[in-house]
């Protein structure tokens, strides 16, 4: 999992072999949402961090996925429509939302990596 990078709002960013980023939820948050039920992908295009650009929906509540970085969209994850229960069973893997090109990949340094992320996650537990 060192390769890759995640947000404080619980996504993750993996740079792939293409130079494309992949992005999806990270397992805390499939956990804290519960069963995935439902999964509103984005339109591709370019968006600007912190757009809402994503809906989930689950057994629990409505959740928005907001662009983690700003850059276009160039692939969604068309699994998701009919079977979004991927969401859960592999946030990792098959769960991705999207593919995007990053407006500016220096971006990736000011993001969490594994280490990081753990202490996060321990931090907000804690408090």
């Amino acid at each position: 999992m060192s390769e890759l990078r995640f947000t404080v709002d619980h996504e993750w960013l993996r740079v792939e072999n293409d130079g494309q980023v992949t992005v999806g939820v990270t397992h805390f948050a499939q956990d804290a949402l519960g069963d995935v039920v439902f999964v509103q992908l984005p339109e591709l295009g370019s968006y600007s961090q912190g757009d809402e650009v994503a809906v989930l929906e689950s057994v629990k509540a409505a959740s928005s996925i907001a662009m983690p970085v700003d850059g276009e969209i160039t692939a969604i994850n068309p699994e998701l429509e009919d079977n979004p229960e991927r969401v859960n069973e592999a946030p990792l893997g098959e769960g991705w939302f999207f593919r995007m090109q990053l407006a500016d990949s220096s971006v990736l340094d000011s993001l969490m990596d594994e280490a990081a992320y753990d202490r996060f996650l321990t931090a907000t537990a804690d408090a």
